[in-house]
């Protein structure tokens, strides 16, 4: 029971937000790696999960700045999970375009970049949330999973993370 109560003191406390955003962090830094040194290129769906966990590290950051109480702890663990599954969505979806075969990839599509200078926010955001086929080549694996597949462990980490906080706060009446 201690161990359980040592547990949600840690979750909620500032080293607790400040561990995830050192873990988004890390996260981020392997993904510029990768880009700058070992020259891969990231496709949209990639940008947009460094999205969600720049976001999400910024939340964790200012709730480890701000440490907050109740009220504040829940809407700072909410929005993060709000970000996380954002992340996790994006990531299922490249990991799942990575599983299609061959014949059943969409076209590769122009790069974020040109979309951007094009097209309207919500029409890039549906046409790069579509993917293409630039989405679903493996470039790089890690103990036999790709980039996008190791992502999403990270984001269903950081969804479990939030949860553990959210079940922290939760009211007296409701223990």
């Amino acid at each position: 029971m201690r161990t359980h109560f040592r547990l949600q003191q840690f979750a909620l406390s500032r080293l607790g937000y400040f561990g995830l955003a050192l873990a988004c962090s890390a996260w981020l830094s392997t993904g510029y790696y990768l880009e700058r040194v070992a020259a891969l290129t990231p496709c949209p769906l990639c940008i947009f999960q460094r999205f969600a966990y720049f976001a999400f590290a910024v939340l964790a950051l200012l709730a480890a700045l701000h440490a907050p109480r109740f009220t504040g702890q829940r809407i700072y663990s909410g929005l993060m999970l709000l970000c996380a599954l954002a992340g996790l969505g994006v990531a299922g979806r490249q990991t799942w375009l990575q599983h299609l075969p061959a014949d059943r990839l969409p076209a590769c599509g122009p790069d974020l970049a040109f979309m951007v200078e094009r097209y309207a926010p919500l029409d890039v955001l549906k046409r790069v949330l579509r993917g293409s086929g630039d989405c679903a080549v493996v470039d790089w694996t890690f103990l036999g999973f790709s980039i996008a597949e190791w992502s999403l462990g990270c984001f269903a980490s950081l969804i479990c993370a939030c949860v553990l906080q959210l079940w922290a706060t939760r009211r007296p009446e409701w223990r």
